[in-house]
């Protein structure tokens, strides 16, 4: 039994219990499943659906490929928008998405399981390494893409199949980002995120060069002399401080880092968690760190956020999963001072909020939850060392629309810019785009084939 500090252990449960604890959170439709969910879809001309998907894929198309008993069709109609279609099936939150926007969702009806079936035809695709795209000849291109996540992913992707060569530039020792180390354990089973990158890889003409980060081992004026262009997909490295008395305690824990190590465990009995775990924040890493403590057999998980229930950026439906997994949520409750003994949690000392004229406001009245474990889940930041003269608002990097960004031949997407969305299939879409502006700016620069005499 693994133990860090008194209180907090590794392997509080039976070994078999871990495996049905992370088990899959929405398993798999089968044919049968996917036919019947396949023919509620009414494929509304105007696509209400596809309107609300960050990446347009032409969801009525698809599922009335499915429901014909096409598949593999199915899927090549989501991956020509969306590449990482199978993990946005599995992570993205639907149910404030495209599933929201479903004609079908009202109070008699639930909406079509757009992300179940979408999931359903990837798998198939993927599971067959059915490969729909082929390198368009060698353009003499090389591009830089800095991070190996879903934006820098689907930004090489789209790069390798118009001819370009692409080297992929990545801190970590795996691929993925936040789809290898940013999502909750249950939500992607039997190691997807990586089985998706070899799938993405496939393409070819994409060098990926692990442990290579931006600012330690090169710059983005580096990058600039070597290549003709290059993107940044750099998602947000660092976690915000609470700056509270106690905060260097023993027990006081980033819940990014909980969350990827869960990721990376095999067992998940290694991972140590307390018998008392409060969890600081309102949004969705918040509630992946609540519900995996209780999964892990912590006695008493506590989310407490600032404001109310509606100003969560968790969606409804992650919440009332963290509830239905015992995770009590308090609203109107900020942290004041984190309690220790000998150097240890003991508790949170918290005080009470209220909204005056609009504007958050301590009521004085405070109070004190005993733990010995305190996750910080208060949003995480950008570290922009190494970009140089790059223009930076906010403490994110500014674009436009296509991801072009300050500087010549540089482009960017995905959680570093301003305005990204914290969306695996937001990343997406940003990354696509990006690497389709590049293309037409290769294209603009090149002499056209009637000036050449």
């Amino acid at each position: 039994m693994g133990t860090t500090q008194s209180g907090i252990l590794g392997g509080r449960l039976p070994l078999g219990e871990y495996e049905s604890n992370f088990s899959d959170l929405h398993p798999p439709l089968d044919k049968h499943e996917a036919l019947v969910a396949s023919d509620r879809c009414y494929f509304c001309h105007d696509a209400p659906c596809m309107t609300a998907c960050p990446t347009s894929i032409d969801i009525p198309l698809f599922i009335r490929q499915i429901s014909t008993g096409n598949p593999i069709g199915s899927a090549k109609t989501i991956f020509d928008q969306n590449i990482l279609g199978g993990m946005c099936a599995r992570v993205c939150p639907t149910e404030t998405l495209c599933e929201q926007a479903c004609v079908r969702n009202t109070a008699e009806e639930r909406p079509v399981e757009i992300g179940r079936l979408q999931r359903y035809a990837t798998d198939v695709a993927m599971k067959e390494n059915k490969q729909f795209y082929t390198r368009a000849e060698t353009s003499g291109r090389k591009i830089a893409v800095v991070g190996a996540g879903p934006a820098g992913l689907a930004a090489a992707h789209r790069l390798a199949v118009k001819g370009h060569d692409v080297v992929i530039y990545d801190a970590r020792p795996k691929s993925g980002g936040l789809n290898e180390y940013g999502i909750a354990a249950y939500k992607s089973v039997d190691d997807f995120a990586q089985k998706e990158v070899d799938y993405v890889l496939a393409i070819g003409g994409i060098e990926v060069r692990q442990g290579q980060a931006i600012g330690r081992d090169f710059t983005l004026a580096d990058l600039s002399e070597q290549y003709d262009a290059v993107f940044l997909g750099l998602g947000l490295a660092g976690v915000n401080a609470l700056r509270l008395e106690g905060e260097s305690a023993e027990g006081v824990d980033d819940a990014v880092d909980f969350i990827a190590a869960l990721r990376q465990s095999k067992t998940k009995a290694d991972i140590p968690v307390g018998r008392r775990v409060v969890v600081l924040g309102g949004g969705m890493t918040a509630i992946d760190a609540a519900v995996q403590a209780k999964l892990l057999g912590a006695e008493e998980v506590t989310i407490c956020y600032r404001r109310g229930k509606e100003h969560m950026n968790a969606s409804e439906f992650e919440q009332d999963l963290a509830a239905s997994k015992g995770v009590t949520i308090r609203h109107w409750l900020q942290p004041k001072r984190i309690a220790e003994k000998d150097g240890k949690v003991a508790g949170i000392e918290l005080e009470y909020t209220t909204l005056e004229d609009g504007k958050l406001t301590a009521t004085g009245e405070t109070g004190i939850i005993a733990a010995d474990q305190i996750f910080k889940a208060i949003g995480q930041s950008f570290l922009g060392a190494g970009l140089g003269a790059l223009q930076l608002e906010g403490g994110r990097i500014v674009a436009d629309a296509e991801g072009r960004t300050s500087l010549p031949n540089v482009w960017a997407g995905g959680d570093c810019v301003l305005g990204g969305e914290d969306l695996t299939v937001s990343a997406v879409a940003m990354g696509r785009d990006a690497a389709e502006s590049i293309n037409r700016a290769f294209a603009a620069a090149a002499p056209r084939a009637s000036a050449v005499a």
